[in-house]
């Protein structure tokens, strides 16, 4: 292709393809559109490692300002609000506008927000960005008990952070287990023991009717069953919603994300979509998903950019997670949705195991717990469309690399 790469978002999926795009030799203009007041970082470790530590932001960031200027990859600081199409223009908020040759949507994803009393006041937070990131490390130091709705990966992630600063830790679950559409049941159960362990109070089966506070304060939160927990800081975790209005706006389509083919490409041509925001069609799993996970960010991007410097492939890389709660890993390598069994390989009681998911027999995912080598060893398994039996996943005298020979 030819013209201007114009990229609307700054995460790991934008970032990423301006890099990849230098790699392979792409030598037009690349813009950058980043609406956030810092360079590009990475963001799992906002909620784990960065409230722990006293490193400045700068420990987050890809790369130094430098390394912009050296591969000639304009960052542009603003907010893109409209796409003329017919012009191949992209209109940013200051009045700007863009020539594109091709636009990327990498425009990500944002907190659903809770709709409650008082859920508008100062200690009532979400973890999303840097700077949410920023503020919650600033005022931990004077809360004592906080309040966290929802029990996802974020949520959880958050309760072992906020135990291991001090503060007294009350999560609340709509669901009857933690992470329940993430995990399975035995996964979900191990990790609730252990935030139980830590001194985490796990409240399953309930929801929050209202954040209580006295003089614009924070006092705590009303349960559905008529509880009242104090607190003097709500964390909210209750997931996120795609940012397709861009899209929707310029009359591309859009569902559950915006809408693009195997090679992540919408019904304009010279447009594409990636990352948290992208509804893809996935040839190897059928229908269309879409995922919210580093992997899939940069995965994607590497893709597209091989496409637009003339390698067209379709997207099939093999989805990969992770989640750090206290001294515990999280790894899941595959997509589980829809497994019928259940192998457990290692003992929970040793704090390291691996949950094997199967429908029938066929391999789906393997969900690994303190066990790297499981995890890698099903990544390349999967890598290689290859499975092995129920049998052996519970066979801890089975060498699994055999499988991979």
């Amino acid at each position: 292709m030819t013209g201007p790469v114009i990229i609307v978002g700054a995460g790991h999926g934008g970032y990423q393809v301006a890099a990849s795009l230098r790699q392979a030799g792409f030598s037009e203009r690349i813009c950058l559109i980043n609406d956030e007041a810092h360079l590009p970082y990475q963001r799992p470790p906002l909620s784990k490692a960065y409230i722990k530590g006293s490193a400045g932001p700068e420990s987050l960031m890809f790369r130094p300002e430098k390394f912009y200027q050296d591969q000639a990859i304009e960052l542009i600081a603003g907010r893109a609000a409209s796409i003329d199409r017919a012009a191949r223009k992209l209109h940013l908020a200051s009045g700007e506008a863009l020539d594109y040759g091709h636009l990327v949507l990498a425009t990500g994803a944002r907190n659903r927000l809770l709709d409650l009393p008082n859920a508008n006041l100062p200690d009532v937070k979400y973890l999303r960005i840097l700077d949410d990131s920023e503020e919650l490390r600033q005022i931990m130091p004077s809360k004592t008990r906080a309040v966290i709705i929802g029990a996802g990966f974020i949520g959880l992630e958050f309760a072992a952070t906020a135990r291991i600063k001090g503060l007294e830790v009350d999560v609340l679950e709509l669901a009857p287990r933690v992470m329940a559409r993430a995990v399975t049941a035995e996964v979900s159960d191990y990790f609730q023991a252990r935030h139980r362990e830590a001194g985490v109070r796990i409240h399953l089966g309930v929801q929050a009717t209202a954040i209580e506070a006295e003089g614009g304060k924070v006092t705590g939160v009303s349960l559905s069953d008529g509880r009242h927990l104090p607190a003097d800081l709500v964390v909210v975790g209750v997931g996120v919603l795609p940012n397709i209005e861009l899209a929707a706006e310029a009359g591309l389509p859009v569902a559950a994300g915006i809408v693009v083919d195997e090679y992540l490409a919408t019904a304009d041509p010279d447009i594409s979509a990636i990352g948290d925001c992208a509804l893809f069609a996935s040839p190897r799993f059928g229908g269309s998903m879409r995922l919210e996970s580093v992997q899939n960010a940069t995965d994607q991007a590497r893709c597209l950019a091989a496409r637009l410097t003339g390698d067209k492939k379709p997207y099939d890389s093999h989805p990969w997670f992770w989640s750090d709660q206290g001294d515990d890993k999280l790894q899941i390598s595959g997509l589980t949705t829809g497994y019928d069994r259940v192998v457990l390989r290692g003992n929970p009681a040793n704090k390291a195991f691996s949950a094997f998911c199967y429908h029938g027999d066929r391999l789906l995912g393997i969900e690994s717990i303190n066990r790297a080598g499981d995890h890698m060893f099903g990544r390349r398994l999967q890598s290689m469309d290859r499975s092995i039996t129920p049998e052996q996943a519970a066979d801890e005298s089975f060498d699994l690399k055999s499988a991979l020979a």
